[in-house]
């Protein structure tokens, strides 16, 4: 999942712009990019899976000037993606995953068209999403057209001479929150952004609405639409959390997750931790409700680590967990721990970079507690897992069950109450050899967040797009 932001203002944009990206860190690692208004659109683009984008950026910042700009983290391609088409030339960036970028390509070259922005040799999402716009008469037909087209998740900025066109995901999977300061109008994916930049929450788009944002204010270029599938997992794990989505703290969901693990849990360990940063409001929120103090047996050194949930490959992501997390001995000897994370995608971090680190220096018991239910299907709308292979519970499933010659139901893995389910759990726990593994189930997780079921995409937990 990428960040996006964008600033109108009545001056020099270029600070806000600059600081209201970075608050978007968290959500890539790969490649960053602003593109500024002037008399010309000007762009720059930077490799940051190896620094921090603060550092990138900085030294550029005088030499972009404009009163309106966009801007990204991006967790693939590079962006923005700046198109010149009949109707002026337009910058794009792009949150999402555009999971039939190759058909639409093809189309596209059918029609004469070619593409010159390629990533490792690899054609980019933004430029196939830029081209669409560029076939209409206009950006709001062009936007709605592509979303007419599309299969995956797209919201998306758009930058032209008559402002910031704004345009939530069809279905709303990823946010885009309009703020205000006076005379400047900002949008942006988190609104962590707002507050040390001076803006107020106006307004959050409805799934498939475009609103344009100029130095007048903004206006609805197309109405939303009412059915929402807002992706759950921003409030267990991608969001960051000082964020809010449809006007729901993260932190007091993760907060509300750890009471319902602690709930009915009859272990009486030592102390209660989280695996920074995304476990720890989980484990504050078990420590509240269980009374068991919390404490910091694993310390993250420096964010410039960044998540090694998110990094490409496995060599990156089990090399970011090794470094970032360093055990105190004295915290963890001779102790009954109680370990919180939002998830277990893989498995394979947690096992090696954490419960391997509490034993060795220590630990009598590890108890892992996981705030959503076990991870079944690879995101269909945003870049994260990407094979059924890969993840954990289908590992242990192809494991528990493999001498079985019967197809499996999936549906008796997504029920707690199952042998076949506690099977499953019971096999993830010997594989990361902690002493129990607890996960909240679907229910806890749905009913913490504070949404009806039907409004949140639950896909990677259930395998339902709609």
């Amino acid at each position: 999942m990428s960040g996006l932001f964008g600033v109108v203002s009545k001056r020099d944009c270029v600070q806000t712009l600059f600081y209201g990206t970075d608050y978007h860190s968290h959500l890539g690692t790969q490649k960053a990019g602003l593109v500024v208004l002037n008399q010309r659109l000007q762009r720059s683009i930077h490799d940051i899976s190896t620094s921090q984008f603060k550092s990138k950026f900085i030294d550029e910042l005088p030499n972009l000037k404009g009163a309106m700009g966009i801007g990204v983290i991006s967790d693939s391609d590079p962006q923005p993606i700046i198109i010149s088409s009949s109707f002026g030339n337009f910058a794009v960036v792009l949150s999402g995953l555009l999971e039939n970028k190759i058909n639409l390509a093809k189309e596209i070259m059918a029609q004469g068209g070619s593409f010159s922005e390629l990533s490792g040799g690899k054609i980019n999402s933004v430029e196939v999403i830029g081209k669409m716009i560029a076939q209409k008469k206009d950006i709001v037909s062009g936007i709605e057209y592509l979303f007419s087209k599309m299969k995956g998740s797209a919201s998306l900025l758009v930058l032209a001479k008559q402002g910031i066109y704004a345009a939530r995901d069809y279905l709303g999977r990823t946010p885009l929150v309009i703020g205000q300061k006076g005379n400047s109008w900002a949008v942006t994916s988190e609104t962590c952004a707002f507050p040390n930049l001076g803006f107020e929450v106006v307004k959050e788009l409805m799934p498939g609405e475009i609103v344009l944002l100029s130095k007048k204010g903004f206006k609805e270029r197309k109405k939303g639409d009412s059915k929402k599938k807002i992706c759950a997992f921003l409030w267990i794990y991608t969001g960051y959390p000082a964020s809010s989505y449809e006007g729901i703290s993260v932190e007091a969901v993760r907060e509300r997750c750890g009471v319902n693990l602690a709930k009915g849990d009859k272990i009486k360990p030592d102390l209660v931790t989280g695996v920074p940063d995304s476990g720890i409001a989980h484990a504050l929120g078990y420590a509240m409700a269980s009374g068991v103090p919390y404490r910091r047996p694993l310390v993250k050194y420096t964010a410039g680590y960044g998540r090694s949930y998110t990094p490409p490959s496995q060599e990156i992501r089990d090399r970011v967990a090794q470094m970032k997390l360093i055990p105190i001995k004295t915290v963890v000897k001779d102790k009954s721990i109680v370990i919180c994370d939002d998830s277990i995608v893989r498995g394979t971090q947690l096992k090696n970079q954490a419960i391997k680190k509490l034993w060795h220096h220590g630990a009598t018991k590890i108890h892992v507690r996981i705030a959503c239910p076990p991870l079944m299907f690879p995101c269909r709308f945003c870049l994260s897992t990407r094979t059924k292979k890969e993840l954990a519970a289908r590992r242990a499933i192809r494991k528990a069950f493999k001498k079985r010659k019967k197809k499996l139901d999936n549906k008796q893995f997504l029920d707690e109450k199952t042998p076949a389910y506690q099977k499953m759990v019971d096999t993830i726990r010997k594989e990361l050899g902690v002493t129990s593994l607890k996960y909240q189930s679907i229910q806890n997780m749905v009913k913490a967040i504070g949404l009806p079921k039907d409004k949140l995409c639950l896909y990677c937990w259930n395998g339902e797009e709609d």
